[in-house]
């Protein structure tokens, strides 16, 4: 199986950001409340799972000798888990310090 890469479509990823081209919100008219924290980080936990599951699936599948995948899927599918994880990692460090630094402000 050939690993194709698409050219980035920076025009698309800010659309699926939820951004004009100058960094500005859309204005949705009649649309539901943008979603809140707590299922923001729930969908992005659920992707990094997802991309996790796919490169143990895709390693398991080279060690098998399966000949549709192939080395250079499965070393991908390995590189963005592990950056997924990497930054999920970051953004609990920095809620937990968020939190320590909240917790001691003196009121």
């Amino acid at each position: 199986m050939d690993l194709k890469l698409k050219p980035f479509d920076f025009a698309q990823a800010v659309a699926r950001a939820g951004l004009t081209p100058q960094g500005q919100p859309l204005a949705k008219a009649g649309s539901a409340a943008a979603p809140s924290f707590a299922q923001a980080m729930d969908q992005a936990l659920r992707g990094v799972s997802q991309a996790q599951q796919e490169s143990s699936r895709l390693q398991r599948e080279v060690q098998l000798d399966n000949p549709t995948v192939s080395l250079e899927q499965t070393m991908v599918a390995m590189q963005k888990a592990q950056i997924g994880f990497q930054a999920t990692l970051q953004v609990r460090n920095r809620l937990v310090s968020a939190y320590s630094e909240i917790m001691n402000m003196q009121v």
